[in-house]
């Protein structure tokens, strides 16, 4: 498979905002607790996200819902990384897509109708609506798309992305996850019991569920040629995916991991690597009981025990539409320093997970490649391949 540069990165966490404050949190491993939602209507037993600070969201867009705003803060610097000038046509000229994923987009603004008693909104907007938003920042598009297959969207936003490319479809595309706060996915987890009291402690024996955070992450993707022609860095290649659905449960996933299996393989198939040519993998990695475990046994299966992993939602909390474009752009970091940062500390891995998880010391990164999954509800997986920019 041909591959496809990222040449801009952009992320906003809750850790602040860009890839430079994203990269000390790596870095610094620091354990961060969940804080109590700002929402009087959160009626529910654990009320609890990793937010992000209102200063690193940006002051001209107040007047849009969350899950744009952060998606807005993301694309703003991936555009300005990859050297391409905003507004309308001059982007990249008449041939620039975006393709967006988003659990639940904008539903704050409905829930917020629904909370003011179903009062007229001054204008509708539908809660997928993030793709409209950032279109309109970007001006006009030779396409844009909404993914919203729950938790794995922004992985296969950054595929579709990357397809988008090869087809011709576009010459640069915009590939978001985007995510914020919202009442409704919230409680819906708390009702299934899903919800960690103490924060996302992926493969920890003691893991109680997930735990949220707000995020988005933007990468700025295009042909290698059309990179170079305009003089662009390049930070990494996408040079693989893998798509499947098991279908197996709405909620829960496949035990046995046969098309978690088949989706890393897939996405290995397409670099022509092979396995031992994988340096990290930034697992999916939720927290929740059977999910680590089915996860454990593939990454077993497909890479052997001896791979370092490096979880992302530890540090930020489950990102929901949010997480794989975000933990492609740390990736695309681990790439660029060749180095795999410390895990956030667990207090007892689960003999059950059998992963190996750094703690207290950075690694070298073995080899140009990494390995990032998603999956989510209704038995939908993505894993993608992201090389150097040399690999």
């Amino acid at each position: 498979m041909t591959g496809v540069a990222i040449t801009g990165l952009g992320v906003v966490t809750c850790h602040g905002s860009g890839t430079r404050a994203l990269w000390d949190a790596m870095m610094a491993a620091p354990v961060t607790d969940p804080g109590p939602v700002p929402d009087p209507y959160a009626n529910m037993d654990v009320p609890v996200v990793q937010g992000v600070p209102d200063a690193d969201l940006p002051a001209q867009s107040e007047a849009l819902a969350r899950t744009s705003r952060l998606a807005l803060r993301a694309v703003d610097e991936a555009i300005a990384d990859a050297g391409l000038p905003l507004g309308g046509a001059a982007t990249a000229g008449p041939r620039i897509g975006l393709a967006l994923g988003t659990c639940m987009g904008d539903a704050s603004l409905h829930e917020q109708w629904r909370a003011d008693g179903g009062k007229p909104a001054a204008r509708f907007t539908t809660a997928l609506g993030v793709a409209s938003e950032v279109a309109d920042r970007l001006g006009p598009l030779s396409v844009a798309t909404t993914i919203s297959n729950a938790c794995a969207a922004g992985g296969f936003a950054l595929g579709a992305a990357a397809d988008l490319v090869r087809s011709g479809e576009a010459d640069v595309v915009l590939a978001v996850g985007a995510d914020a706060y919202s009442r409704v996915m919230l409680a819906c987890f708390n009702r299934m019991g899903a919800v960690d009291p103490v924060r996302c402690r992926p493969f920890d024996l003691h893991r109680g569920g997930t735990s949220f955070g707000e995020a988005a992450g933007a990468l700025v993707v295009e042909s290698e040629e059309h990179a170079r022609a305009r003089g662009a860095t390049v930070h990494a290649v996408v040079e693989g995916s893998g798509w499947t659905c098991d279908a197996y449960h709405l909620t829960a996933p496949e035990p046995a991991g046969t098309q978690i299996i088949r989706a890393m393989r897939a996405a290995l198939a397409e670099t022509g690597a092979d396995w031992d040519r994988i340096g990290c993998v930034l697992p999916h990695g939720t927290g929740t009981q059977l999910n680590d475990v089915v996860e454990s046994r593939a990454l077993n299966e497909v890479l052997g025990a001896d791979v370092p992993l490096y979880s992302l939602k530890a540090l930020i909390g489950h990102t929901g539409g949010a997480a794989a474009a975000v933990a492609a752009v740390a990736a695309a970091l681990i790439l660029r320093h060749r180095t795999v940062p410390p895990n956030v500390p667990i207090a007892e891995q689960d003999p059950e997970c059998r992963v190996w998880l750094p703690q207290g010391m950075v690694t070298p990164l073995g080899s140009d490649r990494i390995m990032v999954n998603g999956y989510a509800f209704g038995g939908n997986n993505v894993s993608l391949v992201l090389a150097g920019a040399g690999g």
